[in-house]
């Protein structure tokens, strides 16, 4: 099947420094993203248009859905389970206690329900502090992976094999698991060119198409499950984050941008720098699990 994908268009020029871990929720007809440096939580209602924005105190990562208006967030040291709608924290996990430089970015739910998210250096140096995490439906956290500079995706074939990406060394991972979260595969799936920007965020469609965000690459680059490029999304906007697929029928790609180390020439050339986008396709895609867990 021939992709086919539509001009990207502007939802909401939310000027993003770092606009991360897009997520829709079917139940609430709306796209949740984060702002990793402004400490906000973004939600856009495409049906109403209405726009509802959360201040947390630490940066974040991630946000996850658990049920209703509770979710689970990544942020700094600290998975934080929380009730948007009534501004509740309910529970606080810590993460990484003996890095307190280190905060949590990308995560996702995978098909079982289990919850992974990497950490990474807060100030983004070259250091491989990084770990990948799994939190499995009894609040356990498990550490299944380290070494990483920084950790990006994960994109979940099935619940023993995904996708994983280390941003700083241009690598995305093809990783298998036992049931018991052993490793037992890892081999690099696609190295990017330094004139590519680094591989960020990333989705699968459900004919298992890696749709894959580059950072400094504006655009969006599709591959299959050979690795083989079969289709390319130009964005107008020079760092591209995170996506997603969404919508009424998972059809339409949400994506996230950051204004992050941009200069005024940049600022010049891609105006929408920040912004969250939408593109049609005639692909549809896999839309995340909700977290199972017990609260």
């Amino acid at each position: 099947m021939v992709i086919k994908t539509t001009e990207s268009k502007v939802l909401l020029r939310s000027k993003c420094i770092l606009g991360e871990g897009t997520l829709w929720v079917k139940e609430h007809n709306t796209i949740y993203f984060v702002d990793v440096k402004k400490k906000k939580i973004y939600a856009y209602n495409v049906k109403t248009k209405k726009i509802n924005i959360t201040n947390v105190n630490k940066p974040i990562g991630f946000i996850a859905h658990i049920k209703k208006y509770n979710f689970i967030l990544g942020l700094q040291g600290e998975l934080r389970i929380v009730d948007l709608k009534l501004k509740k924290i309910i529970r606080t996990m810590d993460v990484e206690k003996n890095l307190p430089n280190n905060r949590i970015n990308d995560g996702k739910t995978d098909p079982s329900g289990r919850l992974w998210f990497g950490t990474m250096d807060n100030s983004e140096r070259s250091i491989d502090r990084g770990s990948l995490y799994c939190l499995d439906k009894n609040l356990k956290l498990h550490k299944v992976d380290k070494n990483y500079i920084i950790t990006n995706g994960p994109a979940f074939l099935n619940k023993d094999n995904f996708y994983h990406t280390d941003s700083r060394k241009k690598i995305i991972y093809k990783i298998k698991i036992d049931k018991n979260l052993n490793i037992l595969e890892k081999k690099i799936f696609i190295k990017f060119r330094s004139e590519e920007g680094s591989p960020d965020g990333m989705t699968l469609d459900r004919k298992n198409n890696l749709w894959v965000c580059h950072f400094n690459g504006a655009c969006i680059s599709v591959f299959n499950k050979k690795g083989k490029k079969i289709h390319r999304i130009n964005l107008p906007a020079k760092n591209i984050t995170n996506c997603t697929f969404g919508g009424k029928n998972h059809n339409e790609l949400f994506v996230s941008s950051a204004t992050k180390s941009m200069s005024r020439k940049d600022y010049s050339k891609f105006k929408n720098s920040g912004s969250l986008f939408s593109i049609k396709t005639n692909m549809k895609g896999n839309v995340s699990k909700s977290f199972k867990v017990s609260i």
